[in-house]
């Protein structure tokens, strides 16, 4: 199994690249962010692999780091989402955006991606809530909602924020930073202040 590949950008397509490795060139396929975090043909990558191997197949998955990687992980084991989903999935909401929407329930944030309906959304969000309590950017974001403040009043300023037209993963995002960064029990109006104040920065 092929684990990491470090070698030098050799070529780079719409949902793959070419890492030569002392002479062979690896085709990978990565999501659109870790594409962009490449640069230029030439350079020296490195990426974090999940090797696939089918009986009329071998296929390997690049990442730019591990916390990608384990996301992709994680959303292949949801029915109807398989490798070109999952990256897609990578490519349109960062680890942290995809933490939240679960966090948040926002449907409306994983249909952003190409390939997810409604109704993956939600075999998404159904399976992978709990699970997704593994990994390290949920787990800050669970902490950080629910041991500094009540989670009624992260809910009700999440709902306020989305209220005022933030979407739902945003606000929770917002509203978890600001949680984090404030001392005691804060109210919901002090939280919403505090996340319009992330949600501006």
């Amino acid at each position: 199994m092929i684990a990491r590949l470090t070698g030098i950008l050799d070529a780079i397509g719409e949902d793959h690249a070419v890492i030569d490795v002392n002479g062979v060139g690896y085709l990978v396929f990565c999501s659109a962010r870790t594409l962009r975090t490449l640069g230029e043909r030439g350079a020296q990558v490195s990426l974090a692999v999940e090797t696939h191997v089918r009986e009329d197949h071998i296929h390997l998955y690049g990442f730019a780091d591990a916390v990608e990687r384990d996301w992709f992980r994680l959303l292949t084991t949801v029915q109807g989402v398989g490798a070109k989903v999952a990256l897609a999935i990578l490519g349109t909401l960062s680890p942290e955006d995809l933490a939240n929407a679960l966090m948040a329930e926002d449907k409306a944030s994983l249909t952003r991606a190409p390939g997810v309906g409604p109704r993956v959304a939600t075999r998404i969000l159904t399976e992978l809530r709990d699970k997704a309590g593994e990994l390290t950017s949920v787990r800050t974001a669970q902490l950080s909602a629910g041991e500094a403040a009540p989670t009624g009043a992260v809910d009700d300023a999440v709902s306020a924020l989305v209220n005022l037209g933030y979407r739902r993963a945003d606000a929770f995002g917002a509203v978890a930073r600001a949680v984090k960064a404030l001392d005691g029990e804060p109210a919901v109006e002090t939280l919403v202040r505090a996340g319009l104040r992330e949600l501006s920065a």
